[in-house]
Formats: C-alpha cells, sequence, structure tokens
C-alpha cells in the first residue's frame, strides 16, 4: 500500500511538472511557429499594400537627394500633424522608438521578412516590441521628428529586405 501511494505522488509530481514545463513552453512554442509562417508567407507585389494614410496622395520620392550625400530610401506622404499612420501589413513589431535620422520610428517586420518602417512620427500608440499586429492597425502619427524637424508633418515610409531598402511605391495601392 506503502509503494502504491509512493507510485502516486511521483506520479503527480511528474504531472505537475509537466504541466508547469507545457505552461511556459506553450507560449514559447506558438510564439516560434507564429513567426515562421510570417517568415515563409509570400512578400507584398505590385500594388498589394494599403496606403498608410489612406487617402493621401502618393508620389515616388524614393532616390532623391538627401543630406551627407544620401538617397532617400523611402516615400514621404505629406498629412496634417496627428494623423493616424496605418500598418500596411500584418506583422510583429521589431522596434519602436527613436533613431538619428528619422526621429520617433516603428518598424513591422512583415511577411516574408520584409521590414516596414515608419518614421518622422509624432507619437506612438500604446505599441510594444514583440506585439502582433494587423494591416490597418494604427502604428503612430504624422510629425516631423528627427532629421524631418524643420518640414512640415509628414511619414517617412520604407521597407527594407535582407538590410538593403527598396522602393515602396510600386507595392502600394493607389
Amino acid at each position: 500500500m506503502r509503494r502504491v501511494l509512493s507510485n502516486l505522488i511521483f506520479l503527480a509530481v511528474v504531472l505537475a511538472l509537466l504541466y508547469l514545463c507545457w505552461q511556459w513552453l506553450g507560449p514559447q512554442l506558438q510564439q516560434a511557429r507564429r513567426y515562421q509562417e510570417l517568415l515563409s508567407a509570400p512578400a507584398p507585389t505590385a500594388h498589394t499594400l494599403p496606403n498608410p494614410l489612406p487617402g493621401r496622395a502618393l508620389v515616388d520620392t524614393w532616390g532623391g537627394a538627401r543630406s551627407e550625400g544620401r538617397r532617400h530610401e523611402g516615400i514621404d506622404i505629406f498629412a496634417p500633424r496627428d494623423t493616424p499612420v496605418r500598418a500596411t501589413t500584418r506583422g510583429m513589431i521589431s522596434r519602436i522608438g527613436p533613431d538619428r535620422l528619422g526621429g520617433r520610428t516603428v518598424t513591422v517586420l512583415g511577411p516574408a521578412g520584409y521590414r516596414h518602417y515608419y518614421a518622422h512620427l509624432e507619437r506612438y500608440p500604446n505599441l510594444q516590441r514583440g506585439e502582433w499586429i494587423a494591416a490597418g492597425d494604427v502604428v503612430g502619427y504624422v510629425g516631423n521628428s528627427g532629421n524631418a524637424a524643420r518640414t512640415p508633418p509628414h511619414l517617412h515610409y520604407g521597407i527594407y529586405v535582407l538590410g538593403r531598402a527598396i522602393n515602396p511605391y510600386p507595392l502600394l495601392k493607389r
């Protein structure tokens, strides 16, 4: 009888430990699965991404001369300050915070590993790094932070693949 009770206690402890491991590991596995699905999803193609500032005119400003001998690695979309900026894709917030040129920025890791970069923001909504978002979710508000301090409020929208900038203009619906 004593041996049976000892075996039952041992089994209960093992099951409790397995349960606790699953409680900790389950969300980690789910996050890894979502990340893998995102990276293996198809890349955006011509005219498939929504305008991050619906109703605002799109102009291809890609490649224009910029300070420090740089070329423009995105497009600028002008709008009144505090206009909500909408995500062009589903994905995961991979970075949120200031950088030297872009000022207040948000980067979303999207399908096929494309990084969608939103810069010169006035402010952010309540977002966290690692948070999953849907296309159309608000990722910021139009401003002129960073090196755009002397320009009218606008969104700088860029896309990066494997660390290289690509022109987002052909991918946006018009």
